[in-house]
């Protein structure tokens, strides 16, 4: 999908989504592929590697 797309998903300001989307990328969580208004975002190669982790660590902080 693109901040477009996910924040009309999510139901939230497209300023957020670009906002926590540039947050995401920085900590190679998410990659983004294609340029500009049109670029889609995917979980990152590291995250795939690591989900199991990532979700232990979301429940222990309380995640939903």
């Amino acid at each position: 999908m693109n901040a477009n797309q996910l924040a009309t998903r999510l139901g939230m300001d497209y300023k957020t989504v670009r906002h926590h989307l540039t947050v995401l990328l920085k900590n190679h969580l998410i990659v983004g592929v294609g340029d500009g208004y049109g670029m889609m975002y995917f979980i990152s190669p590291e995250l795939e590697l690591n989900y199991d982790e990532f979700l232990r660590i979301w429940e222990k902080i309380g995640g939903s």
